[in-house]
């Protein structure tokens, strides 16, 4: 046991002699190279006194880079794997057969998904930022508040019927549903076309 403490502490000697070489003897110096490294691992490897503590260190140096090229390789997989349910995700929400919706607490519109887009008549990109209540006749708009109070209030599942106005076309009726946003800065809400 006490040649193992002896064999450690020779290895951390070794470390702090190596460590002084490529600063130069001043701490706090930048880094040196690798190409510095290694010369100054070669030079003790080659010396009779070092070279097997040398050896040993340069095994588990090489062990250590083969740690970190396995790590590497794992985060660039969990990467692409995230990359591909995120891109999943987003399908999903922009193919969901209902308007999906995030309101601030004035209505105006944060996030909507493709389908939201389309039931009130615009590109996506030009609604954000724009009052979702502005899209409905006024008693409608009356209800959408009434609603959205009701579930900041903390009722659950509140659902109420809603007048789309269309341009140049009749109403179009759609049941809302909405939820606290998570993030705690709106509303989530869900229209459906019911006719």
């Amino acid at each position: 046991m006490s040649s193992q403490l002896v064999g450690l502490g020779r290895q951390a000697d070794l470390r702090l002699r190596a460590l002084s070489r490529l600063n130069g003897g001043v701490a706090g110096q930048q880094r040196a190279s690798a190409s510095d490294a290694l010369g100054v691992l070669f030079e003790l490897a080659s010396s009779p006194s070092t070279a097997d503590d040398a050896l040993a260190l340069l095994h588990e140096l090489q062990v250590h880079q083969v740690e970190l090229e396995l790590q590497d390789e794992e985060l660039r997989s969990s990467r692409t794997e995230l990359e591909a349910a995120l891109s999943r995700q987003i399908e999903l929400y922009d193919a969901a057969p209902v308007g999906c919706f995030s309101v601030d607490a004035r209505t105006v519109l944060c996030e909507l998904n493709l389908t939201g887009a389309r039931l009130l008549g615009f590109e996506r990109n030009a609604l954000l930022g724009r009052a979702l209540d502005s899209f409905f006749a006024p008693h409608s708009a009356d209800t959408l508040h009434t609603l959205l109070a009701r579930t900041s209030a903390g009722h659950q599942a509140e659902v109420c019927k809603l007048e789309l106005l269309q341009l140049g076309a009749e109403p179009l009726t759609v049941q809302a549903s909405a939820a606290i946003d998570p993030s705690g800065q709106g509303f989530l809400l869900a229209f459906s076309d019911i006719g």
